[in-house]
C-alpha cells in the first residue's frame, strides 16, 4: 500500500486534522479561478505529511486554509475535532495559539525582539508560567544557548530558522505547519534544519504538515499529498 493510499484510509473520527471536500475559488478580471478542487484527507495524531506540487498548484493556499488563516469557498476543515469555520476569527486565533505551530520560509521573526524574546512570545501570549525558562531550554535544544540575546539581523539564516523552530515547538503544538522551511537556506543548512525538525516532531509527538518542492524532504514523511491543478492526484 502506498503512502497516499495508506493516508486516505485514515478515519476522520480519529484525525487531528480533517480536510473535507474543500474548494477555493477567487474572482479576477477573466472570471473565476479555481485554486483548490474537492480536497479531502485526514491526518492522524503524530503523522507526518508532505504537500507537494508545482508552483501555483495551490499548496500554500491549502496550508493557509488548514491553519484557518484563509477561508475555503466551501468545505470543512476540523482541527482537533473543531470545525474551524464554524467559529469566529477570534476563536480561530485562540485555537491556533493552543494547537498550532508555524515555520515559514522567511522565518517571520520579530526584528525588535532577540532570540529568547521571540521564543518567549507565544508562551507569554498564552499566559504560561516560566516562559523564560521554557524558552531558554528550547533554544538550547536547537543549539542556540549561546545566542539568546542576539537579534535576528545578526543571526545567520540557519540560526534564524532554528529560532523559528524553537518558537513553533515551544508551545508543544498538536500540529506543526511548515511552508517551504528550507527554501531560503543552502543545501547543507537546510539538511541540518530538516533533521532537527523531524527530531523535535518525534520527541513532542506533533502532527507535521509540510509544504515543499524538495522530493527528498517529502519522502521523509509518512504521507505524500500531491496537488496538481488544485486537486489531489
Amino acid at each position: 500500500m502506498s503512502k497516499l493510499e495508506s493516508g486516505l484510509n485514515s478515519t476522520s473520527a480519529s484525525a487531528i486534522v480533517s480536510v473535507e471536500h474543500v474548494f477555493k475559488s477567487v474572482a479576477d478580471s477573466t472570471g473565476t479561478l479555481d485554486i483548490l478542487r474537492d480536497i479531502d484527507f485526514a491526518l492522524a495524531p503524530r503523522e507526518t505529511a508532505a504537500i507537494v506540487g508545482a508552483s501555483g498548484s495551490g499548496k500554500s493556499t491549502l496550508l493557509s486554509i488548514i491553519a484557518g488563516l484563509d477561508t475555503p469557498t466551501r468545505g470543512t476543515v476540523k482541527l482537533a475535532g473543531q470545525d474551524l469555520f464554524a467559529i469566529d476569527e477570534d476563536e480561530r486565533a485562540a485555537l491556533r495559539a493552543r494547537q498550532v505551530g508555524f515555520v515559514f520560509q522567511s522565518f517571520q521573526l520579530l526584528g525588535n525582539l532577540n532570540a529568547l524574546e521571540n521564543v518567549m512570545l507565544p508562551l507569554e501570549l498564552a499566559s504560561q508560567k516560566d516562559a523564560r525558562k521554557t524558552a531558554t531550554e528550547m533554544l538550547a535544544r536547537v543549539g542556540l544557548s549561546q545566542r539568546l540575546g542576539h537579534y535576528p539581523k545578526v543571526l545567520s539564516g540557519g540560526e534564524q530558522q532554528r529560532v523559528a523552530l524553537a518558537r513553533a515547538f515551544v508551545v508543544n503544538p498538536a500540529v506543526l505547519l511548515a511552508d517551504e522551511p528550507t527554501g531560503s537556506l543552502d543545501f547543507a543548512t537546510g539538511e541540518t534544519i530538516m533533521k532537527l525538525m523531524f527530531e523535535l516532531n518525534q520527541e513532542l509527538g506533533t502532527t507535521l504538515v509540510l509544504v515543499t518542492h524538495d522530493r527528498a524532504i517529502a519522502d521523509r514523511c509518512q504521507r505524500l499529498i500531491t496537488i496538481e491543478a488544485g486537486r489531489v492526484v
